[in-house]
């Protein structure tokens, strides 16, 4: 057998040691797959004295982090400190620029420095991989690359944030509002003790740019990705999506508009209406779903665990097997120089129906400024409900749905109502997601 793909892993957390706990696992059929061994060769981490669980006896530790991309019994440094910048990416220079192979979880670092990174593992003939920077354990990334590589793709779309997903789902199974399932999804460790990043829709956001890259062929844009979170999203909300046939998820969605030269790129995560039919409905809980759309291969659906130390591993080592086998190919589909850069889209160039909420006082005159407003503004609407006056009085909440029609329109519309003293907090909207 050939001599052994030579580790050095930076990171030591549930993912670092999952990598090498499955490492050791099942070495003899990784060899086999992979043609060659794999060892983890190097470590290292914030903490020595840590217990971690699992002997780490038998493994070389370094101190300096830096210092692993020099090692000559290196063949790939693999990252799983985190963070955007800081160690993890110097590290990512250090490794790539000696020729090294570099595999990561990170996906805040590749969204915002992963064309960077592409570039000078395509200067220094060295890999570059992150199949568990997205939807954890889920192949997305080599299925994209590879498996629609003959298809072209005009939308890419999914739930990608597990904490968000565990809450809405969990909101619409027990009728509880957002802020007591964020606790039960703190409890019960689905969500960090600041869940920023999450329910903002930052960690969807992160993982969208990538996927977007890699489907579309166009230089990563993360700054292009317009971003909303679920905080606003009540239980009312999720009760009245329910009475009209839709449940709520978190979703991110990229889409090309026009063609040739003339191709623009809309990259959003926002809550959406999703309808019951749809395969992203029955997606519940801290689960990733990723739907891709290719001209020849139809709608794909890839699903599975979005996080976690098993199934992160698994991503991992999948990368090092590729390595191994010398088929890690160009990061982002095609080489780093023929990626596109795509401008991005207007959102009013959306076509589609609207949910939209508001919260108004409950006062003669309410439903006629709203309504008049959509008029004014060329929003249908199909349907409009008014929930009664709640115990402590004051506020109703109106839902409307649109016919459709141009995002722009209801932008005007909700412009028009700016400002109005009828509405006691802002509106909602929720773009419905087509069949």
């Amino acid at each position: 057998m050939a001599e052994p793909l030579r580790i050095a892993l930076a990171g030591l957390g549930t993912v670092g040691t999952g990598v090498i706990r499955l490492i050791d696992t099942n070495r003899e059929m990784i060899a086999a797959r992979a043609g060659r061994p794999i060892e983890v060769v190097a470590i290292t981490a914030r903490d020595r004295g840590k217990d971690r669980g699992i002997d780490l006896s038998s493994y070389v530790w370094v101190d300096d982090m830096h210092a692993m991309a020099k090692r000559a019994d290196v063949d790939v440094v693999l990252e799983l400190v985190g963070g955007s910048d800081g160690p993890a990416l110097t590290l990512a220079r250090e490794a790539l620029e000696a020729g090294k192979g570099f595999v990561t979880a990170n996906k805040a670092m590749v969204a915002h420095h992963g064309l960077e990174l592409a570039e000078l593992a395509a200067i220094r003939n060295a890999p570059f991989a992150f199949e568990a920077a997205v939807a954890g354990g889920i192949p997305v990334v080599k299925s994209l690359r590879e498996g629609t590589a003959a298809n072209a793709l005009t939308r890419i779309y999914g739930i990608l944030n597990g904490t968000s997903n565990y809450i809405l789902s969990e909101m619409e199974r027990t009728g509880a509002d957002f802020d007591e399932m964020l606790q039960a999804a703190q409890d019960q460790g689905f969500a960090e003790a600041d869940p920023a990043f999450d329910i903002g829709g930052i960690d969807a956001a992160h993982k969208l740019a990538i996927l977007a890259a890699i489907g579309f062929g166009t230089r990563i844009d993360f700054d292009a990705v317009r971003t909303e979170g679920i905080t606003k999203v009540s239980a009312s909300d999720i009760a009245q999506a329910d009475a009209l046939g839709y449940v709520v998820r978190l979703v991110g969605i990229a889409s090309l508009f026009g063609e040739g030269d003339d191709r623009r790129l809309l990259q959003r995560v926002r809550p959406c209406l999703v309808p019951f039919r749809h395969p992203l409905a029955a997606v519940t809980g801290p689960t990733n779903a990723v739907v891709a759309e290719g001209d020849f291969s139809g709608r794909l659906l890839f699903q599975g665990a979005g996080a976690g130390d098993k199934p992160t591993a698994s991503a991992v080592v999948a990368d090092l097997i590729d390595i191994a086998r010398g088929q890690s190919g160009a990061p982002f589909s095609v080489p780093s120089g023929a990626l596109v850069q795509c401008v991005p889209a207007d959102p009013g160039d959306r076509v589609g129906r609207d949910y939209l909420r508001f919260t108004v006082a409950d006062r003669t005159g309410v439903l006629a400024e709203l309504t008049a407003a959509m008029r004014d503004a060329n929003v249908s609407i199909e349907s409009l409900i008014q929930h009664g006056r709640d115990k402590d009085g004051g506020e109703v909440q109106v839902a409307m749905v649109t016919h459709d029609g141009p995002e722009n329109c209801v932008s005007k519309a909700l412009e028009l109502l700016e400002g109005s003293p009828n509405l006691t907090a802002p509106p909602l909207v929720m773009p419905i997601l087509k069949d």
